[in-house]
């Protein structure tokens, strides 16, 4: 007989070619093939509600709800009030609650797999399964301590306090779980040294790459305007960092570009482009396109893929993507941290306005770009193939790849 897995996610865990979504989707997506599965989760974003049907058509039951940003900010204010983590009750939903604890009382699912640790909040009562995996992909109370150490003022102090209580949250879900999950040895290793006492509980499980779908044998059409060197950003452009890196890149290794190629013009590819974002277009050489059905055309067709991040955890699916269509890509230190690839043959990593500028630059001399190009994609098959994290998932799964509590 099947068994029974309730999988909880903060966010809709699709389409699967999204940033975000990528490793929740897959995750799903080979879980169904093996148990049933009762999907909960959010939706943040409205364009997201048509992948509501082919969820169901993949799994057992979906229980997904409209997650309006404006009432989860007023929420999450209740989090000064009780002491907590603003991020939990940005995620507390009555609904939900009451979804769990029916799916828990008539459906008894063996395992409950929780992607990223607010939703965890779902299952802290006395009642939970024989098996309670965590998927924190990354550390996230170390990303809000990233933040404060970019603020001042008085979100300086909010980030800071979001970093020591989330990470006190995120201590107290991992001491109930069975297994916690993060994306990368780097970000498992920073986790047990924040919180020893679960640490033998703690695996790292890495992302992976359909490189099949992310192929340079596709044969896409050139989807750029004008003529020149493309070098192309992707990402969620209403997510902080990817804001910060695409500000970063415009306005200080641009204009260094552009001094040595005057055609050369910066593609940002991705939805929800804040205000922010859209007013670097006014900039000469940025093109700020927004969301697309498809990012591989533009992958496919760039002289170079760029990854400046200054804030980053875990694995960057949107290097991974580019290695995997066989372009050269450039990354800072923070975005190549937690990926298997080796600095000047499978991607160039540079820091700073200067170093980044000189790094696009040498790539793009043809020659130099198809090596790295061709390594690039070499390295993704024989590394990042999401077969092998899946051998890796049912293991975790099994009664043996358990540690007792």
């Amino acid at each position: 007989m099947m068994q029974n897995v309730l999988f909880v996610s903060q966010r809709i865990p699709y389409p699967p070619t999204k940033g975000d979504k990528i490793r929740s989707y897959n995750f799903l997506r080979h879980l169904s093939e093996r148990y049933e599965v009762y999907l909960g989760c959010f939706v943040d974003d409205p364009e997201d509600w048509r992948y509501v049907p082919e969820l169901r058509q993949m799994v057992a039951h979906v229980f997904a709800l409209p997650l309006v940003r404006s009432w989860a900010y007023l929420r999450s204010l209740s989090g000064i009030a009780t002491g907590e983590a603003l991020s939990v009750p940005y995620f507390a939903d009555r609904r939900m609650k009451r979804w769990v604890r029916q799916v828990m009382g008539e459906i008894r699912p063996s395992t409950a797999f929780i992607f990223s640790s607010p939703m965890a909040q779902y299952l802290m009562g006395e009642e939970r399964p024989p098996r309670l995996l965590m998927d924190f992909v990354d550390v996230d109370s170390d990303k809000w301590r990233q933040y404060a150490d970019r603020q001042s003022g008085p979100m300086a102090w909010v980030y800071r306090r979001e970093a020591e209580r989330l990470l006190a949250f995120e201590r107290k879900v991992a001491s109930r779980a069975d297994l916690s999950l993060f994306v990368s040895p780097a970000e498992q290793a920073l986790f047990c040294s924040m919180a020893p006492e679960s640490a033998a509980r703690t695996r790292a499980l890495p992302n992976g790459v359909d490189a099949d779908f992310f192929s340079p044998d596709h044969g896409f059409a050139a989807p750029f305007k004008e003529a020149g060197p493309a070098v192309v950003f992707t990402g969620a452009m209403d997510y902080w960092p990817n804001i910060e890196a695409v500000r970063w890149f415009s306005t200080e290794v641009l204009p260094i570009l552009r001094c040595a190629a005057p055609d050369l013009q910066f593609i940002i590819v991705g939805a929800n482009p804040t205000p922010e974002v859209a007013a670097l277009g006014s900039l000469p050489g940025v093109v700020v396109v927004g969301r697309v059905p498809d990012t591989r055309p533009y992958l496919a067709h760039a002289a170079v893929v760029v990854a400046p991040l200054l804030t980053a955890r875990g694995i960057q699916n949107k290097v991974l993507e580019g290695m995997a269509m066989g372009r050269p890509v450039v990354a800072t230190t923070q975005a190549h941290e937690g990926i298997d690839a080796v600095d000047g043959v499978h991607l160039m990593v540079a820091d700073g306005a200067d170093g980044f500028a000189v790094a696009v630059l040498r790539l793009l001399d043809s020659g130099a770009a198809d090596a790295v190009g061709r390594a690039a994609r070499q390295r993704i098959l024989e590394l990042y193939d999401w077969r092998s994290r899946f051998v890796q998932l049912d293991g975790m799964l099994s009664v043996e790849g358990m540690v007792e509590v």
